[in-house]
């Protein structure tokens, strides 16, 4: 995907283009030449023309942050960056205050300060970024730079998801997951993965589909199971492709034949193929051999040359650096 500073506040404010600030919007006049570059890649331009805007524009500021940080046509700069997010926050840019709260509570160019990390955050959080709030809630849970407070920390969470924050989602479905840093609630976290998966973010669907399969925070339900983790599978996650392998190596037998019948046979084959180019364990690379080696036994051999074909076209649309995973 090619780095637009628009498309970034977008996502940043949840892709609702009336959540950012008028300010902010009327920061833009002036930047056109430089924002064209930027979607151009051409990031030596890009960064002189923010350049040439930064003494006055929060908005130049906040960008040329995101360049330092991101490595944009240059070695990453975080503590560069993190100066940048810092004009840009005191400019009031709810982004740059956000990821200035970062800076204070990560130690980057500065000592770590988890009380100036929670006020930037309140102040994106203000300024219309909602998310920020569970960047606070995730000091409180870990205790780290700020005093412990898991109540204090999953209430700003949950406020954060219940405003549509997909990260925030995420990140309680992890704790309750997890059950390490709050108490364990495998059912809350099938709903906030469900929540999200619903929302797009292929990391829930996969979450909310192994849960789903194996019955976890709830009943068993193979059909939602192989919708959410085909769907996963099928925008290029790669997590995705063996689990789906075996939702469909598990789906019901054909009556009339006491077999897979032949496209959940071919599922079967081309996602345990899919899987092949994904990074796995020695467990999981068994497995693949394992079911590699039964569907062959069964499997028309002259259905393999498309099949195989099919996994390719996959694999490459998903390869090319433009391919826009979440």
């Amino acid at each position: 995907m090619r780095p637009t500073l628009m498309l970034f506040l977008l996502l940043s404010m949840g892709a609702n283009a009336a959540a950012i600030p008028s300010h902010v919007r009327d920061l833009r006049q002036g930047l056109e030449r430089a924002d064209q570059a930027l979607a151009e890649r051409n990031f030596e331009v890009a960064f002189q023309e923010y350049q040439r805007h930064a003494a006055s524009n929060g908005l130049a500021q906040f960008s040329l942050g995101l360049m330092e940080r991101g490595g944009w046509g240059r070695l990453p700069d975080p503590a560069a960056a993190c100066r940048w997010f810092g004009r840009a926050a005191h400019a009031s840019i709810p982004a740059a205050q956000q990821f200035y709260g970062d800076c204070n509570a990560q130690g980057i160019g500065m000592p770590v300060d988890g009380q100036a990390a929670v006020k930037w955050y309140q102040a994106a959080v203000d300024g219309g970024l909602v998310a920020a709030a569970c960047a606070a809630g995730e000091l409180y849970i870990a205790g780290r730079s700020v005093a412990k407070d898991v109540p204090r920390g999953l209430a700003l969470c949950t406020l954060t998801a219940q405003a549509q924050s997909t990260p925030a989602m995420m990140a309680l479905a992890n704790y309750y997951r997890e059950g390490s840093a709050v108490p364990q609630n495998l059912g809350l976290a099938r709903f906030w993965y469900e929540q999200a998966a619903e929302r797009h973010v292929l990391e829930a669907q996969f979450q909310l589909g192994v849960m789903q399969s194996e019955g976890v925070g709830g009943d068993a339900d193979p059909q939602k199971a192989r919708f959410w983790l085909e769907h996963a599978a099928g925008e290029g996650y790669a997590p995705a492709y063996l689990a789906t392998a075996i939702v469909y190596a598990n789906a019901p037998l054909d009556p009339q034949t006491g077999a897979l019948t032949p496209q959940d046979l071919a599922k079967v084959y081309m996602w345990n193929s899919a899987a092949k180019s994904a990074p796995h364990t020695r467990q999981q690379l068994a497995e693949i051999e394992r079911i590699e080696h039964l569907v062959l036994a069964v499997m028309p051999a002259q259905w393999q040359p498309a099949l195989d074909r099919r996994v390719a076209e996959h694999l490459a649309a998903f390869s090319r650096p433009e391919a826009n995973r979440r």
